[in-house]
């Protein structure tokens, strides 16, 4: 690694990434500036006063922006911002956090990225390599900065989630095990409407594998096989699938709901069953997750016997598919995450039970046709809870024995356990955005989840 002592490094945009990156350079021996359009968090302000970090917020001071050898772009720009097109412009190299970081740790990586699950995958990961006793640590779009901890340089591995905003700026990060779960339209805006250039800027979490190397990548993605097959790399690929598949010899594979059977010539003499009856995680979506986490475990050297021991304890972000309690029988579960259409599917569809269901919000131009079948199948009850439900009622007022709307949340928990019987689900996925009566997602979580165990309280024989 080349000396950086009086090198001139810009850093855009200063929040977790931006300012792990300003603190790495700033210890490595860069001259750093942070500039921020916005206006800076007190505790980022703080780090990097305490490490004498110049920053600048609500403005770019162009003339020292320019006079930079290399900038450090946080995820969240775009390209078309003024600032950026002016760095373009002057063809002054632009990295990510990623790539910095990378620079400065010898430590191996999993890097997993995909339009959907890849939080929970990381999580997943995250928690398999730990519990197995691993020397870990979690970084990326979970929200820590992987430049920060490179700073301390005290793991041995790493598990990051990657946006395909951080790949637009990665240039020479390798990971050793690289996941790419599904690609579906989103953020196309980004990528002029294009999903073939959305699933370029995926697939460039391909770009450096080698023979070292692992991919795993969910063969049952149509865009997936598409795209990759234009990506020239010479690396181990390692697909899974949900079912046995003619043209794919899957290093993961379901034989049934609770049997993945992993295939991995590359490490294995023969192939291997992973018990998944433990797992907490609801859903088909998940049982892609769940494939590609254990690869990657296994890959990284988690035995069999650890992951089934680790799998029952795996605590999921919270809002994703999340129990938040049990009332007399009735399991009430806090999907607020689910803001679209698809999402709100995956968890109708993953529960198994008859379900009382809660939903509504802010409408996105909603299509719920796909949902009606599984509402018709399993919902006992839909409670409609945001301010405008005509849409959700006239979708589902035919489709369902029972439905009612309120706009308190309170109410609708309370109203849910009447309908309920033991055995019974309730289950808040809103197929909604959140903002006609909560801040966002996870407020309309958290105040579901306050509500659950208030009633619960209520309930209990000792109050």
């Amino acid at each position: 690694m080349k000396s950086a002592e009086g090198k001139k490094l810009v850093v855009l945009g200063a929040g977790e990434s931006g300012v792990g990156a300003a603190l790495l350079a700033k210890a490595k021996g860069y001259e750093v500036l942070v500039s921020d359009g916005g206006t800076l968090k007190p505790i980022y302000k703080e780090k990097l006063e305490k490490a004498g970090i110049r920053f600048e917020e609500r403005t770019h001071s162009m003339a020292d922006i320019l006079a930079a050898d290399e900038v450090v772009k946080s995820p969240g720009i775009p390209e078309k911002a003024e600032v950026m097109q002016a760095i373009r412009a002057q063809g002054i190299p632009v990295i990510s956090e990623i790539d910095l970081a990378s620079r400065y740790t010898k430590a191996q990586s999993i890097a997993i990225t995909g339009t959907n699950g890849k939080t929970t995958t990381t999580l997943l990961t995250y928690h398999l390599l730990k519990e197995a006793g691993f020397n870990v640590g979690l970084a990326g779009n979970v929200g820590y900065s992987f430049a920060e901890q490179v700073l301390a340089d005290e793991h041995d591995w790493y598990v990051l989630e990657l946006s395909s905003f951080q790949l637009d700026d990665t240039h020479d990060y390798t990971p050793t095990v690289a996941v790419l779960l599904n690609i579906t339209p989103d953020h196309l805006d980004r990528y002029h409407y294009s999903l073939e250039e959305y699933a370029q800027a995926k697939l460039r979490i391909t770009r450096n594998l080698d023979s070292s190397c692992y991919f795993i990548y969910n063969a049952d993605d149509e865009v997936i096989q598409r795209e990759y097959q234009s990506v020239f790399v010479d690396t181990n690929d390692l697909p899974f699938s949900l079912h046995q598949r003619p043209d794919v010899r899957s290093a993961a594979l379901y034989r049934s709901e609770t049997q993945l059977r992993l295939d991995i010539p590359q490490l294995l003499d023969e192939p291997e069953q992973v018990n998944i009856s433990n797992s907490p995680l609801i859903g088909q979506h998940n049982r892609q997750n769940l494939a590609a986490a254990i690869l990657a475990a296994r890959v990284a050297g988690v035995s069999v016997a650890q992951i089934e021991a680790a799998l029952p304890t795996f605590q999921n972000a919270d809002h994703r598919l999340q129990p938040v309690g049990d009332i007399g029988g009735v399991r009430f579960i806090n999907d607020s995450k689910a803001t679209n259409v698809e999402a709100a599917w995956y968890a109708l569809d993953g529960v198994k039970a008859p379900i009382v269901w809660i939903a509504g919000g802010t409408d996105k131009g909603n299509d719920y046709t796909s949902l009606q079948p599984l509402a018709e199948r399993k919902v006992k009850a839909l409670i409609c809870l945001g301010v405008d439900n005509a849409k959700l009622r006239a979708a589902f007022a035919e489709k369902v024995p029972h439905l009612e709307e309120t706009q308190s949340v309170v109410e609708a928990v309370r109203r849910a356990h009447e309908l309920a019987a033991p055995g019974d689900v309730v289950l808040l996925s809103p197929a909604c955005a959140s903002f006609d009566l909560f801040k966002n997602y996870e407020d309309r979580g958290r105040q579901f989840a306050a509500a659950v165990r208030e009633l619960a309280q209520e309930k209990s024989p000792s109050s």
